[in-house]
C-alpha cells in the first residue's frame, strides 16, 4: 500500500492512492456492516489480485485464458475476447473490463454465481484475514 493512504480523504487525488477510488466506488449505498465488509473484502482482493491496476492481464497457460482489469475477471467464463465461444456470464468484452465500473459490475456477478472463492488471491491474501488496512482513510 502507498505511503500515506491510511490518512487521505475523499478529496485526495485518485493517482496517489489508487485504492480511494475502488473504496468508493464498491462500498455498499447502506450505512451498515454489511456496506464496510464488502469494501474492505473487495478492496483486499484488488490488491491480491491486481496491486490496484485496473489495465492488468494474466494469461493462464494451463487452459489459454486470460485475466483481466483490477480483479482479473477470467475469459473463459465471464467475459468474451474471442478465444472461447459462447454466452459468458458477463455483459462486458474483457477490454470493457479495463474500466473500474464495469470490473466491479462485473465482479459482482461472479460473487453471484461462484463467491468470493472465484479468485485465488482473494483466498491465499484475505480469506479469514483482518482486511481493515484496505479501507483505511476511505471514509467507510
Amino acid at each position: 500500500m502507498s505511503q500515506g493512504c491510511s490518512t487521505i480523504s475523499p478529496s485526495t487525488s485518485c493517482g496517489h492512492c489508487p485504492q480511494l477510488e475502488l473504496c468508493q466506488k464498491v462500498t455498499l449505498r447502506d450505512s451498515g456492516s454489511t456496506g464496510n465488509t464488502v469494501a474492505r473484502t473487495r478492496v483486499c482482493m484488488a490488491f491480491a489480485e491486481s496491486s490496484y491496476d485496473t489495465q492488468a492481464t494474466h494469461f493462464n497457460p494451463s487452459d489459454g485464458s486470460t485475466d483481466y482489469g483490477i480483479f482479473q475477471i477470467n475469459s473463459r467464463y465471464w467475459c468474451s475476447d474471442g478465444k472461447f465461444p459462447g454466452k459468458k456470464e458477463c455483459p462486458f468484452t474483457c477490454n470493457q473490463l479495463f474500466s473500474l465500473q464495469n470490473s466491479i459490475a462485473c465482479a459482482k456477478i461472479v460473487v453471484q454465481k461462484r463467491t468470493m472463492t472465484a479468485w485465488d488471491g482473494w483466498k491465499a491474501k484475505c480469506r479469514g484475514q483482518n482486511v481493515s488496512k484496505y479501507i483505511a482513510g476511505c471514509g467507510v
